[in-house]
């Protein structure tokens, strides 16, 4: 059996990782002054996972964009908006407390209403870039 530290996950010293709160995504969303980007990103050694808590604010939009690699969850945390679909699908209006799942290959885009929006995402997290050497290059 591997450690946790093998594994990735766990302290380097081999003890057993423990859950914890890392931020309250209510709170973030909610305190003035009102800023529009990333509010928090997870940030912890050894992840598995990558997640950001994210305001827009009123009327500010993320261009229509595909994600051919990762599934994404999208949970809304404060506000409400339009959640902009492929070609063919109806936007699809988001209110607090909606749970979307953005699938890999789908284009999508979002746009806050008259409130803002802040929302959770959470996803695979992406390998580290690596530097080459030109000839080891493919």
């Amino acid at each position: 059996m591997t450690s946790p530290s093998a594994r990735g996950t766990g302290p380097a010293d081999g003890t057993e990782p423990e859950p914890r709160v890392l931020c309250d995504a209510r709170a973030l969303a909610d305190a003035p002054p009102v800023p529009a980007g990333v509010l928090w990103k997870l940030d912890e050694p050894g992840r598995q996972l990558d997640a950001n808590v994210v305001r827009l604010a009123p009327g500010g939009s993320v261009a229509p964009h595909r994600e051919p690699d990762l599934d994404v969850l999208l949970f809304v945390v404060a506000g409400s908006g339009v959640l902009g679909a492929g070609t063919g699908d109806e936007p699809r209006r988001l209110a607090e407390g909606a749970a979307v799942w953005l699938p890999h290959g789908s284009t999508r885009s979002l746009t806050a209403g008259e409130d803002g929006l802040a929302y959770l995402t959470v996803h695979r997290r992406r390998p580290g870039m690596w530097i080459r050497r030109r000839d080891d290059a493919s």
